[in-house]
């Protein structure tokens, strides 16, 4: 039996279909990145060769149906590309380095080599831990007030590690585009004993890297988590911050052995570039091994 899908297109600001450019790849090239354009990278308005743009705040939605690591993983590999200078600065609280070391090596991504080269910096929160304690140091069994303080000086101790991060990976005259990746702000949270007002003023604090330094930041989070039927004020504010919206959704109309899941991609605007201002583009999505397929409904047979 049929399917028909039913699912919203790219519209530019003149309200008329967005066309997706075709760029002539050398082979060299195909094979040195394997970076044809794709409707994920139509959609943030990148390019061949370019990195996640400069100075704006990308917010990636998962839920448990339909995770968006994937979205993750290609940008760390985009900003990673040999064709560009760029740096990443990872904040990892959900898996090892080990974990990603092992995904973006099948993609053809060596971050051990990147890390040595000081393009990829990995602060891995997983292995902050208390004396004799299994945990995360943000998760010492101590009284509220006490557990605030150290939440609180936890936090900006963290972002003083980034900021000095940044300021190690800069070139000379400040030319190098830098990104700031968040996996994830679910688990930041856990580790701040719940403290949203901690992680808000984490986000807040590295917001300021943006317009000081030009840096991108980039935030994954599990939208269906929270068990309240009101969205919380966490989720609210990043959506209100961000410039850029990725949702990771299942099919609104069930399962599908060769569709994985829908990605919507919403553009609110704050863009140099007007054609992207107030744009919202939605396509499917396949993960096949070692890359992802993304179309348009009913583009494929």
């Amino acid at each position: 039996m049929s399917r028909v899908w039913h699912v919203q297109p790219c519209w530019d600001d003149a309200n008329k279909p967005f066309t997706l450019a075709t760029q002539n790849l050398t082979p060299s090239r195909l094979k040195a990145m394997d970076r044809s354009p794709n409707l994920l990278d139509q959609a943030l308005g990148l390019h061949d060769g370019e990195s996640t743009r400069s100075a704006r705040v990308v917010l990636i939605e998962d839920c448990v149906e339909t995770s968006a690591a994937f979205v993750l993983h290609h940008l760390i590999k985009r900003s990673l590309s040999p064709l560009s200078s760029a740096a990443v600065i990872f904040v990892a609280f959900s898996q090892p380095f080990s974990h990603y070391d092992r995904i973006l090596r099948k993609m053809g991504c060596n971050l051990v080599a990147l890390r040595d080269n000081k393009r990829f910096t990995f602060l891995d929160m997983l292995t902050l831990e208390c004396p004799g304690e299994n945990q995360p140091a943000f998760l010492c069994s101590l009284s509220d007030e006490d557990a605030g303080k150290i939440c609180k000086g936890g936090v900006l101790e963290l972002y003083g590690k980034i900021q000095k991060s940044v300021e190690v990976s800069l070139l000379p005259g400040g030319s190098r585009s830098i990104t700031i990746l968040i996996d994830d702000i679910f688990l930041m949270e856990v580790a701040a004993k719940g403290s949203s007002s901690h992680v808000l003023d984490f986000l807040h604090y590295c917001r300021t890297l943006t317009t000081e330094f030009g840096c991108s930041l980039v935030v994954l989070n599990h939208e269906d988590i929270y068990s309240s039927v009101e969205r919380p004020t966490l989720i609210l504010q990043m959506e209100y911050i961000a410039e850029v919206i990725i949702k990771a959704e299942p099919l609104a109309t069930g399962f599908a052995r060769d569709v994985h899941g829908q990605l919507t991609v919403i553009n609110k605007g704050n863009s140099d570039r007007l054609s992207l201002q107030n744009k919202m583009c939605s396509f499917h999505f396949r993960v096949r091994g070692n890359s992802v397929e993304y179309f348009y409904p009913g583009s494929r047979t």
